[in-house]
């Protein structure tokens, strides 16, 4: 969960009083632990054996969870403690009506994209990543820009002269790339979006790929300060002039909680204020 929110430990003490009123085991990560007085388990841990993972915070909270789940597939309920909130879907007035569903096994598990990160250097594969949201290469200093070729399925597509570029999920559509002047996806749409950050020409625009795409993308031009950066919290800090990068639908999504309250425009509409004048 969140460390920054002052509701946080109350609202932790109350969801476990609940589940274990009702004979439910709870487990808690080392943010939450202390408040519950049970012994900390890592992230890791508790997703290779949680029936179901609670996270309380904001959709980089969410992000983070995700990423512990690796590869096995266990539902997250998100709980909405930051601003936004496009993953974590349930406020808090919301958790208790939610987690009834979730015992009655009511509940919509959407599953949700994410993209196989691989970074190659020298004909070896040097680092591999999952990510939900997006990965992105960008130049660290101030008013450089960068070029990125990309090709997907073997077909050069183009050389962006940008400041970067977000390779996104459906999920990460509302993201970063959504920053950047990327298109909204809806969740389950089958796509990869290519968002240029800031391109020196007005005619590279964001293209949508289909979900089968295997792309390939490769940096070059002052890659002394260029980095790749995953869902915004894992990456590799240095990549250097040759670096390949792979991107590819996994094969191991991850299952979010839908709101059993809002479908995905109403959720749409209270984020973005669509329709407000």
């Amino acid at each position: 969960m969140k460390e920054d929110q002052p509701q946080a430990e109350g609202k932790v003490r109350e969801l476990a009083a609940w589940l274990q009123a009702r004979s439910i085991r709870v487990r808690a990560d080392s943010r939450c632990a202390g408040w519950l007085g049970m012994e900390a388990e890592s992230r890791e841990a508790l997703a290779k054996e949680a029936d179901l993972l609670v996270a309380l915070g904001g959709d980089g909270t969410l992000l983070s969870i995700a990423r512990a789940t690796g590869t096995r597939s266990v539902p997250i309920l998100g709980i909405n403690l930051g601003r936004l909130g496009f993953l974590a879907e349930v406020s808090l007035d919301e958790v208790l009506p939610t987690l009834e569903k979730a015992i009655a096994g009511d509940l919509d598990v959407v599953s949700r994209m994410r993209l196989d990160v691989r970074v190659h250097r020298e004909g070896q594969e040097i680092e591999a990543f999952l990510a939900l949201n997006d990965a992105v290469i960008t130049h660290t200093q101030m008013s450089h820009m960068i070029d990125v070729d990309v090709y997907a399925d073997s077909a050069r597509v183009t050389t962006y002269h940008a400041d970067g570029l977000i390779v996104a999920t459906p999920t990460g559509s509302t993201a970063y790339s959504l920053s950047a002047g990327g298109p909204l996806l809806a969740p389950d749409l089958p796509a990869i979006v290519l968002t240029p950050i800031c391109p020196h020409s007005l005619t590279q625009r964001p293209l949508v790929l289909p979900e089968t795409a295997e792309l390939e993308v490769v940096p070059h031009g002052r890659i002394e300060s260029a980095s790749l950066t995953v869902d915004g919290q894992v990456g590799l800090a240095a990549l250097e002039e040759g670096d390949r990068i792979t991107v590819r639908r996994s094969s191991h999504p991850v299952g979010i909680v839908a709101s059993p309250f809002l479908n995905r425009y109403e959720i749409l509409h209270a984020k973005l204020r669509w329709g407000e004048r």
